[in-house]
């Protein structure tokens, strides 16, 4: 499964790596990529990987989710 959503308010390398470390741990997920000047992340997972809990853990990294 592959999860894709718009985020807002990233700007560098360290939001990047912020966000990484948010949802890297959430069960399912195998692999995070962010896209600072595209402003998307990319989240690729197994079954378990649910999206509410990556939308919960952007927002919790300080980040908004837009779609």
């Amino acid at each position: 499964m592959t999860l894709s959503v718009a985020v807002s308010g990233m700007s560098c390398g360290h939001c990047a790596s912020t966000i990484r470390q948010q949802v890297l741990p959430l069960r399912g997920v195998e692999r995070v990529e962010v896209d600072v000047t595209g402003g998307r992340v990319t989240v690729s997972g197994g079954p378990l990987l649910q999206e509410s809990q990556v939308r919960e853990a952007i927002a919790e990294a300080g980040y908004q989710v837009l779609s």
